[in-house]
């Protein structure tokens, strides 16, 4: 009895912390691994889109993360090497819906202003971008629907949109440069449909 009892007390604790490890490494070797791979920085190359009618209402977006942030599309390029004409065809489909090349929206109605500016970013979104990288260069567009379109939003980056008149979306911006972008807006247009050189349409 003395024996059996000494037998029961040494498996039971003796040998216990040894059979746990083997369970541990056990679950170990057949658990799936899940590694998060870190988001690669943003690069500092965007484009701006604003997206109008031929009466000139001009599509704008709320920002969820900055409530009353109103703007027009925007987005950085993918890689490097992505044209931008892609990068703005590519935003306008992930932020709005709207396909430019389908049924509604053909190709030829995506203006490239062949202009760009140099802003320096905001100290909230910086951590997007590498170290030290404080400016980044937008270059403008913009494309004609035929009408005010329903807008499919990306619910973790906008909550909301409007159609306004041009002068009244301008006045809604919280960028300065997109609200600039707007009002040159029916200027950029008339230039283009004299076949003033894309260089001057905003002299």
């Amino acid at each position: 009895m003395r024996l059996f009892r000494f037998l029961r007390y040494s498996r039971s604790n003796r040998f216990r912390p040894l059979i746990a490890l083997r369970a541990d490494m056990y679950r170990a070797s057949v658990a799936p691994s899940f590694h998060i791979m870190p988001k690669p920085p943003k690069i500092p190359q965007s484009v701006l889109v604003i997206i109008h009618t031929p009466a000139l209402d001009v599509l704008l977006i709320e920002r969820a993360d900055h409530a009353g942030f109103w703007q027009s599309v925007t987005g950085s390029k993918d890689r490097l090497d992505e044209p931008l004409v892609e990068t703005a065809v590519r935003e306008v489909a992930e932020e709005t819906g709207i396909v430019i090349g389908g049924a509604q929206v053909p190709g030829s109605a995506l203006f490239d202003w062949q202009y760009s500016i140099e802003y320096e970013i905001y100290p909230e979104f910086r951590h997007r971008y590498a170290e030290g990288v404080i400016h980044n260069t937008e270059h403008w567009f913009s494309v004609q629907v035929p009408e005010q379109l329903e807008v499919t939003l990306a619910p973790r980056e906008h909550t909301a949109f409007l159609w306004l008149p041009h002068e009244e979306a301008a006045s809604r911006c919280f960028s300065s440069s997109n609200a600039d972008a707007i009002l040159q807006l029916p200027r950029r247009l008339a230039g283009r449909a004299a076949g003033v050189p894309a260089a001057e349409r905003g002299r």
